[in-house]
């Protein structure tokens, strides 16, 4: 599904906003990105760990995901078509899941924020799997707003949204 900002010849803040969290092309990875840092923070435990430890696996973590959904894209497509592997096929999977990586940015932004402030590794999780889960809702309600939904609409989205949040932040929970 693609998902392209309608060009009305003007560039509205919905439209900016909309282009810079969610790019045109494969928006699906960035929600992906942003649930899976969200889960993988949420398991964090930040006890033992620093700031630098905890973000480096969390990168690790949600880079490991972003090779393996391009890579799993890409052998299931090539095992139903019986097209052989290429670099530039390769390079073409990898630059397409990118937006993976892109929708980790905000919670790790947050994460390192917090470190900036010199917040405990804790508080400082905590609030980039809040991050992660308020960006699920905003996702939701800026794709509601971007497609004109009616208020009953935009209501269904906040709470699908809220419920994706809900189940990152229940993940926290269940493991701490």
């Amino acid at each position: 599904m693609m998902w392209r900002v309608r060009s009305t010849g003007k560039h509205g803040p919905l439209e900016r906003v909309l282009e810079v969290l969610v790019p045109g092309a494969n928006p699906a990875g960035a929600v992906y990105g942003t649930i899976a840092i969200g889960a993988v923070l949420a398991a964090e435990g930040g006890l033992r760990e620093t700031y630098p430890e905890t973000l480096g696996a969390a990168l690790v973590a949600v880079a490991l995901y972003w090779l393996a959904h391009a890579y799993a894209e890409l052998l299931g497509a090539r095992i139903e078509s019986g097209e052989r592997l290429t670099a530039e096929t390769l390079w073409a999977a990898l630059r397409r899941d990118w937006t993976i990586m892109r929708g980790a940015v905000a919670p790790l932004l947050a994460l390192s924020i917090c470190w900036a402030l010199a917040l405990d590794l804790e508080s400082g999780v905590r609030v980039a799997v809040w991050t992660a889960a308020g960006s699920l809702v905003a996702f939701e309600l800026l794709a509601g707003l971007h497609s004109r939904a009616r208020p009953a609409e935009l209501l269904l989205e906040g709470c699908v949204g809220a419920a994706m949040g809900l189940g990152v932040l229940a993940l926290r929970a269940i493991l701490h």
